[in-house]
């Protein structure tokens, strides 16, 4: 598509309708089942995102756990959570972020690994509950502990497309370093 025409092919359409119409994140292997051809979906997206962006659509096209998902654009977010209750009421508490980013940084880990890090008894429950977190496999050592990581309703919580995308432990450090700074 001409950047500089605002007109959409049928291809896009479908594209859109079908992105709209998923749950999940959109995959290049669903996108080849619907419309029984080869089509290359990242220049379909990157298509429809130019066409959001010059037609000031408060939405954009992310790479989100392996597909890609429609998203508010980062401007509208005072907005959406006064009107989502739900998702305030079903955020993590520290203690489930710690531990989940934990899991995250570690996996596959054991619960023993995970509390033996934060000091005190893990929120593994909660987190498996919310589909958050799976149970990987176990150790072949004595006891035979389960093994738990990540899910891909991980990476769609926190809008990643990879685990590579986590910040670095050095990022994460100097972010920290900055607040703490700022807080003096």
């Amino acid at each position: 598509m001409d950047p500089k025409s605002l007109n959409k092919t049928e291809t896009h359409s479908i594209i859109e309708a079908l992105l709209f119409s998923v749950e999940e994140p959109l995959t290049q292997e669903q996108v080849k089942d619907c419309i029984a051809k080869e089509i290359d979906l990242p220049s379909v997206i990157d298509d429809l995102n130019d066409f959001y962006a010059r037609t000031n659509t408060p939405l954009i096209i992310q790479k989100v756990a392996d597909g890609f998902q429609v998203m508010v654009t980062d401007r509208y977010n005072d907005y959406l959570i006064r009107l989502d209750h739900s998702r305030t009421q079903s955020r993590l508490s520290d203690s489930a972020l710690e531990v989940l980013s934990i899991i995250a940084y570690k996996q596959p880990c054991t619960k023993s690994e995970v509390d033996s890090i934060r000091g005190v008894s893990s929120y593994l429950k909660t987190l498996l509950e919310k589909d958050l977190i799976e149970i990987k496999g176990r150790v072949s050592g004595p006891g035979r502990p389960l093994l738990y990581g990540t899910t891909k309703k991980f990476l769609k919580y926190f809008g990643l497309d990879s685990l590579d995308s986590l910040p670095r432990m050095k990022e994460l450090e100097e972010i920290i370093n900055e607040e703490s700074q700022k807080d003096e």
